[in-house]
């Protein structure tokens, strides 16, 4: 006998469902496909490789990667404030961390380099006192990928924080256990999922972030031009297999930590659960 599914018109939502994704995603990715087919193998690897490609790749996933270990610790604890503490302004507080996910990263871009600049509120002070530039630097670029990449990591570990009962602390703190044993041995695992996917979903927005970046990088190739702008360079110059190549690659490299971030969280699940 049939089993009746539980939700009703199982068929057509799945169809629109799949429908959808592949309007949305699938066709869109497979254009780079399709464009990038028209290069040979040779021309392919000649074309994502070349010296200032490959600088390009190492700029975007270095700062991105810096951006969004720093991302964890501050993420880190903005959440652990926000969520263990009451004091006045606490909702305003709350309702900014999603700023960046609506501010247009122009605007972003703009108003970080502003400021950063040598004459700009916080550039002067750091060079003048201690000589160092901040725009159009890789210090620039981690900055405003930092400011991009903090609410994936608040709202990944909020939730989490806010679902573990302080009593399970309490008692760590009864049997013997200090602040750090408490926090490493009782809290860190409960979180320790979060803070993967945070750093993750963190670490892949920062890798293919322009509108922010653009104008605080100073686009000195070699020095401080992301593979982003490689991209929009090739598109500007009607050279799409070129353009194609590269998105193609920084796809892959998206794919690539988006799947290690489901293994590892899911080993890291299995963990925490088997010592529950």
């Amino acid at each position: 006998m049939k089993r009746k599914s539980i939700i009703p018109g199982f068929g057509l939502s799945f169809g629109i469902t799949i429908a959808i994704l592949s309007l949305v995603v699938l066709i869109p990715l497979c254009s780079l496909v399709v464009f990038t087919a028209s290069l040979s193998p040779e021309e392919f690897i000649y074309t994502v490789t070349r010296p200032r490609v490959l600088s390009g790749y190492f700029v975007s996933i270095s700062t991105a990667l810096i951006a969004s270990l720093v991302n964890v610790v501050m993420g880190l604890i903005l959440a652990w404030v926000l969520v263990r503490y009451d004091f006045p302004g606490k909702r305003f507080l709350d309702g900014i961390i999603e700023l960046p996910f609506a501010l247009p990263t122009a605007v972003a871009g703009i108003s970080l380099t502003h400021m950063t600049t040598t004459n700009g509120w916080v550039g002067s002070v750091f060079y003048d006192l201690f000589g160092i530039k901040i725009a159009y630097t890789r210090l620039g670029i981690t900055i405003a990928l930092i400011f991009i990449g903090i609410p994936f990591v608040v709202r990944s570990v909020q939730p989490v924080l806010e679902k573990i009962d302080i009593q399970y602390e309490e008692a760590a703190m009864i049997l013997g256990a200090d602040r750090v044993m408490t926090f490493s041995k009782v809290i860190l695992p409960e979180i320790m999922p979060a803070l993967i996917s945070g750093f993750t979903l963190a670490f892949a927005r920062c890798i293919g972030e322009y509108g922010s970046v653009v104008f605080i990088a100073g686009n000195t190739p070699y020095e401080t031009e992301i593979a982003p702008l490689l991209i929009m360079s090739e598109l500007q110059e009607f050279d799409y297999p070129a353009a194609t190549s590269i998105a193609l690659v920084m796809l892959a490299i998206a794919f690539v930590i988006l799947s290690v971030n489901a293994v590892i969280q899911s080993r890291v699940a299995k963990r925490v659960s088997g010592l529950a």
